[in-house]
């Protein structure tokens, strides 16, 4: 189909998609294509995301992202790994129009003998880390080089006294060295050194409080969000203080919680990040890492009611529009908002554009409508994002701003479509593109 140019990467489940390198045009290739199990979890290497029964997203600070990661959380011994190539309308610098080639290609995988919860791309090297039961300790993996086209297991993080407990949550970062943060629970949260396994942070705490997600500040700090609607930050530094979590403003009981943390405003502090927390019932609370305990905003999403669960939930801020934040897990929807304006009413918000491609997209069947597993914001094209559904469906979408030179308005945002998408099918072991028509797709 051509030769391809450089595009992206990504991977986790439950926890979000990652923009991560990939090869080079020209490198061999050859490993194939291959199934991934019914209700896969779709996860990104410089992409990905996903959780249980679904797919996740998220996006690590790589200059020039070259591939999606995606993996599998269906079955207990053999979960792909994959490695995908967008089409060449993503790879261009400027949104093109109408594109006769939108699917993705596989570039290289692997098989995991666990299903993958979660997965990390470690920032500036070609590592993947993946959580998933039945303990919370981590596998990490290489992605293919020059002479491989084969995403191969390299090494394990084991966590004390894990069995039984929840797969971990996991955050990356690579400023001093590459790390991982990890934990299921807040008395098991520790960082640990990908390369060599030492740990160079351990929890002081006694809350057994079971852990929604967890994100790296900076190098030194980084905040954890509770299942129950806690919010803990902590200081590498100063390992021997507890750390310390604190109700989300306004939370009700019984409603299961996550997080999402944003860039700093423009011209502010690096320490003034903006958290948005998203409850089971469709709650978005807005607040400060530098004082999580009181809210600046608050908000109602517009999700089905009574919520169809939680292991799902994802809210994560557009890096380039301010203000701007995505919400998903609830249907077969990812739905945008822009804060700007809320205030701490608690009232229901109208959303700015809503993504209904999943729910309209994928193959027939009785176990009802697709869920959007996961879903990341594309780090360079300010309304693009990627999302993945429990069906196997990849989506690259984003929206027109008709109104001329303004930021984003609740009014007349229409679907410019999928700009790329990719099912995997079941059919032996062969993962093929499809063209799933949906309502932004066929306005094409």
């Amino acid at each position: 189909m051509g030769a391809v140019s450089p595009g992206w990467e990504a991977g986790e489940v439950g926890e979000g998609l990652h923009w991560g390198p990939g090869r080079k045009e020209g490198e061999p290739r050859g490993w194939g294509h291959a199934g991934v199990q019914p209700g896969a979890v779709l996860q990104c290497g410089g992409l990905a995301q996903g959780e249980r029964g679904g797919g996740s997203l998220t996006v690590p600070p790589v200059p020039h992202p070259t591939g999606v990661c995606v993996a599998g959380y269906g079955c207990s011994d053999r979960n792909e790994i994959l490695q995908l190539l967008p089409p060449p309308t993503l790879q261009a610098k400027e949104t093109q129009g109408l594109c006769p080639e939108r699917d993705f290609k596989v570039e290289c995988g692997g098989f995991s003998n666990r299903p993958v919860y979660g997965l990390k791309h470690v920032p500036d090297t070609s590592l993947l880390v993946t959580s998933g039961p039945p303990d919370a300790s981590l596998h990490v993996w290489q992605v293919s080089g020059e002479d491989s086209d084969v995403i191969k297991p390299v090494s394990a993080i084991p966590a004390e006294n894990s069995t039984g407990q929840a797969w971990a949550k996991m955050a990356t970062i690579s400023t001093k060295a590459p790390w991982v943060l990890h934990g299921s629970r807040v008395d098991s949260v520790q960082i640990t050194e990908v390369e060599s396994q030492k740990n160079v942070y351990v929890a002081a705490s006694r809350s057994s409080e079971e852990l929604s997600g967890v994100a790296f500040l900076d190098c030194n700090t980084f905040l954890l969000c509770c299942a129950k609607g806690r919010l803990g930050l902590a200081d590498v530094r100063q390992p021997q203080s507890p750390v310390e979590a604190a109700a989300v403003p306004s939370a009700p009981r019984g409603e299961r919680w996550c997080m999402g943390v944003g860039p700093a405003p423009p011209g502010s502090d690096l320490s003034s990040r903006p958290v948005a927390c998203l409850s089971s019932g469709g709650r978005l609370v807005l607040t400060d890492v530098r004082k999580t305990s009181e809210p600046l905003a608050s908000a109602k999403c517009r999700v089905p009611s009574p919520g169809s669960g939680a292991e799902f939930l994802c809210v994560s801020w557009a890096p380039a529009l301010e203000g701007c934040l995505a919400v998903s897990g609830f249907d077969g929807t990812v739905q945008v908002y822009d804060t700007q304006g809320w205030d701490r009413s608690g009232r229901e918000a109208e959303p700015l554009f809503v993504h209904k491609g999943h729910a309209f997209g994928g193959p027939g069947g009785s176990a009802g409508p697709p869920l959007v597993t996961a879903h990341t914001w594309h780090p360079q094209k300010p309304r693009a994002l990627l999302s993945a559904a429990s069906d196997g469906s990849l989506h690259i979408w984003d929206w027109v701003q008709p109104c001329g030179s303004c930021g984003h308005h609740s009014d007349g945002c229409t679907p410019r479509g999928v700009l790329a998408f990719h099912h995997v099918r079941l059919s032996g072991a062969v993962a093929s593109a499809t063209g799933s028509r949906s309502a932004e797709a066929a306005r094409w």
